[in-house]
């Protein structure tokens, strides 16, 4: 019986920094935790230091990535393996936080940092550079001379990943806005795919997967493979946030690129065999399809229209409709469009003026409460989701707000955790009151509604009167027939949205309750400099002047 609860394997095939990564895992363990290397056709170089908890194996000829991961596995006796790059920093005790939160069907990926390895430092001028290939960096970008790689060997505190997906062609991708939603606010989060790069699991849990299948070749589709087989299997991927490592990425090619060396058709093939398991069907160890994952994480970037097989899976569709009269400082413009892409929904735009967001429609018109119905009118005719936020172009969108999922079809409902905020001096005051650019309902309702509107205000050649009679939050009034039966309720996301009052807004902003007539109408009063995550104001308005 093994005395080790955890064995880290880590392949190796001409890894620069191999011995460094294992210094560091020997030093930083806490728990019952050993080492296990396979060099895969390379010795060390440097040579690995000797140590009672450091197991090496050694192949002349290589057997491939899979292969060597799959024979550390293999020589392991412990309860627990975590898989790691031979390229990477780890927390201090990160095994002993990794065992402490493991179901037996879950597989835990801690958050990721990049590492800074090296710079490369000038010999004449001491000019420095970020750590590349050599054959780009080894002279001095300022005076030619040669350059010599200094180590650093930190991770990047700014540069982390905790979320990541794969597409419809299972090819990864980075998902940061997951992080935004409710249920990844926790330590202990879901996420939909990782990298590959690190990976802990019970060790049995490695055998019922048949982790890694040898079929993909030698190696690619390997965060696919792990994340899909964990949740189609009916486990669960998360990432403990409580730990983290840190992964040095080698993309710029020479002899800082991958040891392995990869053609895009072996990559191509791996993908093909990814598809064949999980999008086909093939897997023997499924007990969910495929899709039944992409509803879970649903909406997802990269997957926008996909038609569910199996139409008791289809979700409800969601999407954002997007109004601008093209009048706002493009700096707070580009902030606030950042906030709402990043989303990963659909976006029709319809503005005065033509611009690249989303799908994108231009009304011939002037800025107007004309422009500004018929604009609402368009976005919704011309969008097919089965749900639909409004989106107005100076206000910034926290990423919770979209995960709201209306229960009822005939009810128009208004996201009442919002700020408005003053741009000239940073006051955010908030008080009880439904706004037209929290709206989320069914489209057909709001269709119904936006359609009869802007017909009864044609007929009138757009009466300023009947504008104020009609209203602009739909559910709200009972001034004229076609609103009677239209109703109205109020949610709340778990982070406030932010209304940007710069001084050239449609609608006139209130600062004080004695701009009111009616106490009722500015009812529980609020006044603050600092907004729930999204930091002080005169933060933000420091953002939203940059852009």
């Amino acid at each position: 019986m093994s005395s080790y609860s955890l064995s880290v394997i880590l392949p190796s095939r001409n890894e620069e920094y191999l011995s460094r990564t294992v210094e560091g895992v020997l030093k930083n363990k806490q728990g019952n935790t050993e080492v296990i290397v396979i060099l895969d056709g390379a010795w060390a170089n440097p040579p690995l230091t000797d140590h009672p908890d450091l197991t090496i194996i050694y192949h002349p000829e290589s057997i491939g990535q899979r292969a060597a991961y799959n024979e550390g596995v293999n020589l392991s006796k412990a309860k627990y393996v975590l898989k790691l790059d031979a390229h990477c920093i780890v927390d201090e005790g990160f095994d002993v936080k990794l065992m402490a939160d493991c179901e037996p069907d879950w597989t835990v990926i801690p958050r990721m940092y990049n590492l800074h390895a090296f710079d490369w430092v000038c010999t004449k001028c001491e000019h420095r550079q970020y750590q590349g290939p050599s054959s780009k960096y080894s002279k001095c970008a300022k005076c030619g001379e040669k350059c010599i790689k200094e180590d650093i060997w930190k991770i990047r505190k700014h540069k982390r990943s905790d979320f990541m997906r794969f597409d419809k062609e299972l090819h990864f991708q980075y998902w940061g806005a997951l992080g935004e939603r409710e249920q990844s606010k926790g330590d202990i989060a879901d996420t939909m795919s990782f990298i590959g790069a690190c990976w802990f699991m019970h060790r049995k849990r490695h055998y019922e997967l048949d982790l890694l299948d040898e079929g993909h070749g030698s190696w690619g589709q390997v965060g696919t493979e792990v994340s899909a087989k964990t949740w189609l299997s009916g486990g669960r991927l998360v990432v403990n946030k409580k730990t983290w490592f840190s992964h040095l990425f080698r993309t710029q090619g020479g002899d800082f690129s991958f040891p392995y060396k990869q053609s895009g058709n072996q990559v191509a093939r791996s993908r093909v065999y990814s598809k064949k398991l999980f999008v086909d069907g093939a897997w023997k160890g499924a007990k969910h399809p495929l899709e039944w994952l992409i509803k879970k994480f649903w909406p997802i970037p990269g997957w926008e229209g996909h038609k569910f097989k199996d139409t008791s899976l289809q979700p409800v569709t969601k999407g954002i409709i997007y109004y601008t009269d093209n009048q706002l400082n493009m700096k707070i413009a580009h902030e606030c469009r950042k906030y709402i892409d990043r989303v990963g929904l659909p976006i029709t735009s319809v503005s005065l003026k033509k611009m690249n967001f989303g799908k994108n429609i231009v009304l011939k018109l002037k800025r107007s409460y004309e422009a500004y119905f018929k604009q609402i009118l368009t976005a919704l005719e011309n969008i097919d989701t089965d749900v639909v936020f409004f989106c107005e172009h100076d206000w910034l969108y926290h990423g919770s707000h979209f995960e709201f999922t209306p229960p009822k079809k005939d009810v128009f409902y208004y996201n009442d955790n919002w700020w408005r905020l003053r741009l000239a001096d940073g006051l955010a005051i908030n008080y009880d009151t439904h706004v037209v650019p929290t709206i989320c309902g069914y489209r057909e309702l709001l269709l119904n509604h936006y359609r009869q509107a802007v017909e009864m205000l044609e007929k009138n050649s757009w009466d300023k009167g009947l504008v104020y009679k009609i209203g602009f939050e739909p559910g709200t009034h009972r001034r004229v027939d076609f609103t009677k039966q239209e109703k109205s309720e109020s949610f709340r996301s778990r982070f406030p949205n932010i209304d940007i009052r710069h001084g050239n807004n449609l609608t006139r902003s209130k600062w004080k309750p004695s701009d009111f007539r009616s106490p009722r109408s500015c009812r529980n009063w609020q006044e603050t400099d600092r907004i729930e995550d999204w930091g002080m104001t005169k933060n933000i308005i420091k953002k939203l002047k940059r852009g």
